[in-house]
């Protein structure tokens, strides 16, 4: 089955659901750098929910969810725009992606020192008006002590920064990062023909019915498989399928623009240091090279562009 996120709907109740499979879109962060296994697997499951919650935007725009550790893991970053295209990478502390144990935990990668924290911005293409960047910061632990899986830190920042009751199922491996979502809707949100019929007890049991997924069952099993397994007895409405897809949007021209913003000074400081100045992209491992002529140009068409009009018949 092809990379695609389903949403539904529950007529019982005002419960909205869905649910992701990323095989392809995974293994095109995956190809293009290597991770230590819980790495991996705490990055993939942050973007099965990432593109989760990217589904329900309600604007155009991106989705950007970073966890800040103060473990081994520096900093995860994933990010998804509205049509579900999607990148993500990991910062580590010094060396020590050579030295993460493959059996460690969540708190003993990002939460060591308990100063751990989620953020997650959403930042519209647009300033239309109401369409404004937010942010939502979160730390990685609880009332209870620290938070022990990604979707327990994700049930966290719903609960606390946008105030709805959600509960998320993930799960990644070095094939596939998968991910259910439901979400109770504030005020009468289901489709329910009549409002006196609402089974109050439905978010409960669709909660208690998620929680039999195990994590190896849910990277075995295709998404509607699942699906039928958990909730054949619902009565359902189900939503077209989306597509997702890995897109990094870094460019040489946009490597070049970032330069200029430096300034001539400092980047010439490194080509006298080092020969040429590289830059590589966090997200996609691209290598961006420029030599002393590349940079002498790149300024000189800024300098040139800043005395000359714009002209739309103007021909190179």
């Amino acid at each position: 089955m092809s990379d695609q996120l389903q949403k539904f709907m529950f007529s019982a109740a005002p419960v909205r659901g869905e649910i992701v499979s990323l095989r392809n879109t995974w293994q095109e962060v995956l190809t293009r750098r290597s991770y230590p296994a819980p790495v991996r697997n705490v990055l993939g499951e942050m973007m099965a929910a990432c593109a989760l919650l990217s589904a329900n935007l309600k604007f155009d725009g991106t989705l950007i969810m970073q966890i800040f550790g103060d473990g081994p893991v520096k900093m995860l970053v994933v990010q998804c725009n509205s049509d579900l295209s999607m990148r993500a990478t990991a910062k580590f502390s010094g060396d020590a992606a050579n030295a993460i144990p493959d059996d460690v935990s969540l708190v003993d990668l990002l939460n060591v020192g308990g100063h751990g924290r989620c953020v997650i911005t959403l930042d519209p293409k647009s300033t239309v008006p109401g369409q404004q960047p937010y942010q939502g910061i979160v730390p990685l632990s609880g009332v209870d002590g620290p938070l022990e899986s990604m979707a327990e830190v994700l049930e966290h920042y719903m609960r606390h920064s946008e105030q709805l009751d959600t509960r998320l199922w993930l799960a990644a491996n070095d094939e596939r990062a998968v991910g259910m979502l439901l979400q109770k809707l504030p005020g009468d949100g289901g489709i329910v023909p009549h409002p006196g019929e609402i089974d109050a007890d439905t978010w409960d049991r669709l909660c208690t019915l998620g929680s039999t997924l195990s994590q190896d069952e849910m990277l075995a099993e295709e998404p509607n498989t699942l699906f039928r397994r958990l909730f054949w007895q619902e009565n359902v409405q189900h939503f077209e399928p989306a597509r997702t897809r890995f897109e990094c949007t870094c460019s040489r021209a946009r490597v070049g623009n970032m330069l200029k913003m430096l300034g001539r000074e400092e980047v010439d400081g490194v080509i006298e240091e080092r020969g040429h100045v590289e830059i590589h992209c966090e997200f996609c491992n691209e290598r961006y090279e420029f030599d002393p002529v590349d940079v002498a140009q790149l300024f000189v068409a800024s300098g040139l562009s800043q005395g000359v009009a714009p002209a739309a018949d103007q021909r190179h």
